[in-house]
Order: C-alpha cells, then sequence, then structure tokens
C-alpha cells in the first residue's frame, strides 16, 4: 500500500491544474480533503492514511480508490474492482472509546482489489462483509479514529479470542473479546489507558468478527 506521503503527492498532482500557476502545498491537500492542519501533521507523523476523506475525494472526482491506495493503474484495476464488491455503511461508526452508532444507515459499495480478497477470508466469504468507521482511541494501536474495518457476519463465536464488533446498552463497539472460565467474557482495550470490562454474554450482541482493516490485524 502506498505511504501517507505517497497519496498526498498524488493528490498534488491531481489538484495542481486548479492552483496553477502556485504550486500546491500540504495544506492545500488537507483543505481539500476536508481535514484540519493539525490533524493532517499528525496523520503525517504517524502515516496515517484518513480514509474516509480519500475515499469522499476519489468519488468526487471518479478516482478509483484502488489505483490511490496500491498504485495501479486504471487499466489493471478494471477486471478485479469490478469483480469484489462489499456494502460499505458510511454513516455508521463502531466506537474504540465511548459507545457510538446511527440510526441512518447510508451504503455505498466499496470496490475491494483482487490481492485484499483473500485477506477478508476469500471470495466466498465476501457475502458476509460488511465496511464500518472507527471512532476513539482505546483500541490504537491496533485501530485510530477514521479507519475502515471489515466485519464478517458469519462469525459470531466467542469461544475463540479476537477482535469483534459488539452491540452493548451503551452503544457500538470494536473490542478485543476474550472468553473467561466463568462464562463471563472480558472487553478488553488495546490501549492500556482503558480498563477491562467483565460483561455476561446476555449483555451483548455479537455483530461480527473484524477480519481486517486497509492492513493487517495483529
Amino acid at each position: 500500500m502506498n505511504s501517507f506521503t505517497d497519496i498526498v503527492e498524488e493528490i498534488k498532482s491531481i489538484i495542481s491544474p486548479e492552483f496553477a500557476p502556485k504550486k500546491v502545498f500540504d495544506k492545500d491537500v488537507a483543505e481539500v480533503l476536508g481535514i484540519s492542519q493539525m490533524n493532517f501533521a499528525t496523520m503525517k507523523k504517524r502515516n496515517k492514511i484518513p480514509f474516509t476523506e480519500l475515499l469522499d475525494f476519489c468519488a468526487q472526482r471518479s478516482i478509483s480508490i484502488n489505483w490511490m491506495l496500491y498504485g495501479q493503474s486504471p487499466e489493471s484495476l478494471v477486471e478485479a474492482t469490478n469483480n469484489y464488491m462489499i456494502k460499505y455503511y458510511t454513516d455508521i461508526n463502531a466506537s474504540a472509546g465511548g459507545g457510538a452508532d446511527n440510526e441512518m444507515e447510508s451504503i455505498e459499495e466499496l470496490k475491494i482489489p483482487q490481492q485484499f480478497v483473500c485477506m477478508l477470508g476469500g471470495e466466498r466469504e465476501l457475502k458476509n462483509i460488511e465496511a464500518i468507521n472507527v471512532s476513539g482511541d482505546s483500541m490504537e494501536p491496533t485501530f485510530s479514529y477514521n479507519d475502515i474495518v471489515f466485519i464478517n457476519r458469519s462469525k459470531k463465536d466467542l469461544n475463540r479470542a479476537g477482535i469483534f464488533t459488539i452491540r452493548t446498552e451503551a452503544g457500538l463497539f470494536i473490542k478485543r473479546i476474550q472468553k473467561r472460565m466463568d462464562g463471563m467474557i472480558d472487553v478488553i482495550s488495546d490501549n492500556s489507558v482503558y480498563p477491562t470490562q467483565i460483561l455476561n454474554p446476555n449483555e451483548v450482541e455479537v455483530i461480527g468478527r473484524v477480519v481486517s482493516r486497509f492492513g493487517d490485524i495483529d
């Protein structure tokens, strides 16, 4: 996958005619993406790609997100992007901090490059995969605000420890889940600042297992 700097340089090339004869700077890219200069600088330092804003930018300009992320020519993407699509709930945020959820569900089709399909479990699993957004910092460094995560709704067995999207009375969460010997479950935040919660399985609705984001999960 291209780095944050690679993507910024590509965006500069795309928008340069709009700024000619002036040179395009990082602050111009931040403004085009709708990101504050402070957040932009932080993302650049952490090599943290702003997926949601990048998706909006590509959609507005009819640019393939896969070309932007993977540096492939549009011609090489035709077959892969036409064949592999999943549902992306753009208005739903699963919190890696406090609870989050939205009643309005805006659905888009997200094009998946061929090399990413195996990371989601293979072509047969795509019918079970949905994408949502992350908010909050309790799962850092595994996930951060604005990451897009991929959930397999057919995988809900908590006997196998892993990262799941769950719903409780407090809202929708992405957490690391472990089954306890006494039947209760540990709801764990990867960020050590947040304490582990112990819940009764009856208090938790399992939406599905988080199988990937734009990158591998530890």
